[in-house]
C-alpha cells in the first residue's frame, strides 16, 4: 500500500464498512480537534467511542470514556488515533489485538513501522488524514457548501 496517496475509493470503502469508531485521544475540550471530530461524526452515523486515560469514567459526547481499547465492550471497526506518530505503535498493537478492521491515523501523524504490523494483521491503514475532512469531501459536503471551490453550489449532497 501506498500511504503518500490513497484512491478515493479505498477511503470511501472504509467510510461506508465502518459503524463503530474507537477515537484514541478523544478530548471533552470543545474546542480541540478531536472533540470536533467525534462530533462530526457522530452527526453522520457513526458511533464514536472515545478513549482517554485522563476522562476514564466520564461521559463525551454522551459516549463513555474508556481508557483502553481493550476496555470497550463492542466490535471495534476503525481505530482513530488523536496521538502523536511515536505513540501509535501499542495502539497498533491494540488495534490488532481486539480485531479492528481500520487503524486511522489524523493528520500529521505517521508512524509507517505500525502500519506495516497492522496491515500484516489484516487491517486497512490510513496516515496523515481525517475521517472528517475525508467524508466531507468524498460526499460532497465540503464542495456543496462552497468551500475552496470558490462557487456556491445547490447540488445536493450525497451519503458516501
Amino acid at each position: 500500500m501506498n500511504h503518500d496517496s490513497y484512491s478515493e475509493d479505498y477511503i470511501r470503502g472504509i467510510l461506508r464498512s465502518t459503524q463503530v469508531i474507537a477515537m484514541v485521544g478523544a478530548s471533552a475540550n470543545w474546542n480541540r480537534p478531536s472533540y470536533f471530530a467525534m462530533k462530526y461524526l457522530q452527526a453522520k452515523g457513526y458511533r464514536v467511542i472515545p478513549v482517554n486515560p485522563r476522562e476514564v469514567g466520564k461521559e463525551i459526547l454522551g459516549e463513555k470514556v474508556y481508557a483502553a481499547l481493550s476496555e470497550i465492550p463492542v466490535k471495534i471497526d476503525m481505530v482513530d488515533c488523536f496521538r502523536n506518530s511515536e505513540a501509535i505503535p501499542p495502539i497498533a498493537d491494540e488495534a490488532i489485538k481486539i480485531g479492528a478492521k481500520v487503524l486511522w491515523m489524523q493528520l500529521g501523524v505517521r508512524n509507517d513501522e505500525a502500519a506495516t504490523k497492522a496491515e500484516a494483521a489484516g487491517l486497512k491503514v490510513v496516515m496523515n488524514r481525517c475521517p472528517k475532512i475525508e467524508y466531507g469531501r468524498l460526499s460532497l459536503e465540503i464542495g456543496w457548501m462552497g468551500v475552496n471551490t470558490r462557487v456556491i453550489s445547490a447540488k445536493k449532497q450525497r451519503r458516501i
